[in-house]
């Protein structure tokens, strides 16, 4: 009996609709959360739909991020005429049902399709912590994601064909997701890990095909960056060199892993060694399929995509400095790594020949599943909890929309003359909350900005106290070089007034 296609995914549908509910419940109280990075989002969005310009709230280019994710945020605000920390929210939620609904669609291509198997990890998808946190906050992961679906869907669609029109329609996703967040190359690293083993392919066709996925994967990436080192000299902004030998952020990777698969912090010890068995048995399970030449699958392309952006992490988190490798940074790979690491369980069951043995086995991971995702729900339980009280953390939540200080700030614009620059620990907050531009006090490590900061002959200082960043050069130590001057302030903050003359 044949089914149509609408109604093999309507398990999908439903699921999709239930991930967006999620959603909704999680930024009901104060909308999407929104972190330095969403400001910067936000900010570059609302000037090219207003003015067709990639400049921040600082009136500086976009250069640490690529430009896609404004740039779609700016379409939907041309669109539907709300900014996009208005509409953030509502924007999060079809996103997320749409990663719901295109992992389901994907599952049920699978060689070895489990319509059981295909519910319990849609289930495992709508209650994962590190997803709704990720969903409910302005983040570039949120389009990141679903364009890697959007990836493994067109990649099997080449398998199917092998004609340029197909690769050319993977290479263009591809391209978009390079310039959504840089960690898109990872979708190049994969693509061209599959057209490398494709056994389907001729030499010489596989040598071209690589070459032209390669160059046009990579076309707007080189014009993003390039743009970006004729606007201020840098391509991807400040990079400092890393501070995390490999076998550390092997470490830290194992926490979120172990973070994802509830053991608690008593696994930690083990992290490393948890890292390091993920990726070489996936890298072992991947090389295997193409020994045996069973590698055009949705199931290997989706091994395919965790491999690379496992490693591409941990590598690059080993050379460049930034943050501490948490769940966010690779959340985008949560997906992929669920199912390659359990995608082979309908495989093998459907090798069994008893079916008494298959039945007790497949009842087992199925109770297993269960209780992950039980222990997951509790997780995001108690998070709805705490949020449903005082908002998603960041600048949406309490501790910022009913701090003492933000109102003082909105009451007081007054009080800045025009033409005095204004530096703060928080610049993000300044302008959100304010709309006023301002400066970041500068690194510490950076010391051309630190030498240029001291040279200022006046400047205001907007000092939020409940902020630490130890990178940052602390209010005790400008107090070292400069005679500041009180103006006011309430709780959690203090404004401040430097000028050289007045000495």
């Amino acid at each position: 009996m044949n089914v149509s296609p609408y109604l093999k995914n309507l398990d999908s549908f439903i699921a999709a609709i239930i991930g967006y509910y999620a959603i909704h419940l999680f930024t009901s109280y104060s909308g999407v959360g929104l972190s330095p990075d969403s400001i910067m989002y936000a900010s570059t969005a609302t000037n090219i739909q207003a003015h067709g310009s990639l400049l921040t709230f600082n009136k500086t280019p976009l250069v640490f991020f690529p430009v896609f994710y404004p740039f779609f945020l700016g379409l939907i605000q041309f669109i539907s005429r709300v900014d996009p920390v208005t509409a953030g929210a509502a924007i999060n939620s079809f996103l997320f049902a749409a990663v719901v609904f295109t992992s389901g669609w994907i599952m049920e291509k699978f060689i070895s399709h489990s319509r059981i198997y295909k519910w319990i990890i849609l289930i495992a998808i709508i209650l994962s912590p590190g997803l709704l946190e990720i969903y409910s906050f302005l983040w570039s992961e949120t389009l990141f994601i679903l364009e890697s679906l959007f990836f493994i869907i067109a990649y099997h669609y080449y398998l199917e064909k092998h004609t340029l029109k197909s690769l050319l329609i993977v290479a263009g996703i591809t391209a978009i997701t390079c310039i959504t967040r840089y960690a898109g190359v990872t979708l190049i690293g994969a693509g061209g890990l599959m057209l490398l083993l494709d056994n389907e392919l001729a030499i010489r066709k596989k040598i071209r095909h690589m070459l032209i996925f390669g160059f046009t994967s990579v076309s707007l990436l080189i014009c993003n960056l390039v743009a970006n080192r004729i606007n201020t000299g840098l391509s991807t902004g400040t990079r400092e060199p890393s501070v995390t030998p490999f076998i550390k952020n092997l470490y830290y990777f194992g926490t979120v892993v172990c973070d994802w698969g509830v053991l608690g912090k008593s696994a930690y010890p083990f992290a490393a060694v948890i890292t390091s068995v993920i990726l070489l048995s996936l890298i072992g399970l991947l090389l295997w399929k193409a020994y045996r030449r069973h590698i055009n699958s949705f199931e290997n392309i989706v091994i395919s995509l965790a491999i690379v952006y496992g490693l591409f992490i941990v590598i690059v988190a080993t050379f460049s400095r930034f943050e501490t490798i948490n769940s966010r940074i690779i959340a985008p790979m949560f997906i992929p790594l669920l199912i390659a690491c359990t995608s082979w369980v309908p495989d093998v069951l459907h090798m069994l020949r008893s079916k008494v043995l298959k039945y007790v086995l497949g009842g087992i991971a199925v109770l297993m599943m269960l209780a992950f995702e039980y222990s997951t729900y509790k997780v995001d339980y108690q998070r709805y909890d705490d949020e449903n009280d005082y908002g998603v953390p960041g600048y949406s939540d309490d501790s910022w929309n009913k701090s003492e200080f933000v109102v003082y700030l909105k009451q007081h614009r007054s009080m800045f003359k025009p033409g005095i620059p204004i530096y703060t620990d928080a610049d993000e907050a300044v302008y959100l909350f304010t709309g006023m531009s301002s400066a970041l006090i500068p690194h510490q490590f950076t010391t051309d900005k630190v030498i240029k900061f001291y040279q200022a002959k006046r400047f205001y200082l907007i000092w939020f106290d409940n902020l630490y960043n130890s990178e940052l050069i602390s209010l005790e130590d400008i107090m070292k070089h400069k005679k500041l001057i009180k103006l006011g302030g309430v709780k959690q903050g203090e404004v401040y007034y430097y000028n050289e003359e007045a000495k």
